[in-house]
């Protein structure tokens, strides 16, 4: 049985699929139309988040290889201003060491099941033998 127009429709999936993966991730937001004062507890908050950051054992050896003791870290961030500090630790928030690997995934699920559902709809049968 010939479905018709089965091969524009193949074309056009494949054509589908490679613009939505080369699509880059766009992520948007409100932004505000002031300038909106840091509080000295958002500050605190953003120091102890880039302190449990910076105490990871594999950001610590980096820092210690480029030459940087506690004290001079403790200084640099010391001189940052409120709204630099809460940038750097927003920027924390969004780094990703390794990635989850989640989007791969679901990937490979979405290849599967086109797989699958124009094999079904090609009439074609799959038979594994031994």
């Amino acid at each position: 049985m010939k479905v018709p127009f089965m091969k524009e429709a193949a074309w056009y999936l494949i054509f589908a699929m490679f613009i939505i993966g080369i699509a880059p991730k766009v992520e948007a937001g409100f932004a505000p139309s002031e300038v909106i004062a840091l509080s000295k507890a958002d500050r605190a908050v953003d120091m102890e988040k880039i302190q449990k950051t910076l105490e990871t054992k594999m950001i610590r050896e980096r820092l210690e290889k480029l030459g940087f003791t506690q004290e001079e870290i403790n200084n640099r961030l010391g001189q940052l201003s409120d709204q630099q500090i809460h940038k750097l630790a927003l920027q924390l928030d969004d780094l990703k060491v390794g990635g989850d690997g989640l989007g791969i995934v679901i990937a490979l699920l979405v290849i599967a099941i086109l797989v699958v559902l124009l094999i079904q709809l090609t009439g074609h049968r799959v038979v594994v033998t031994k």
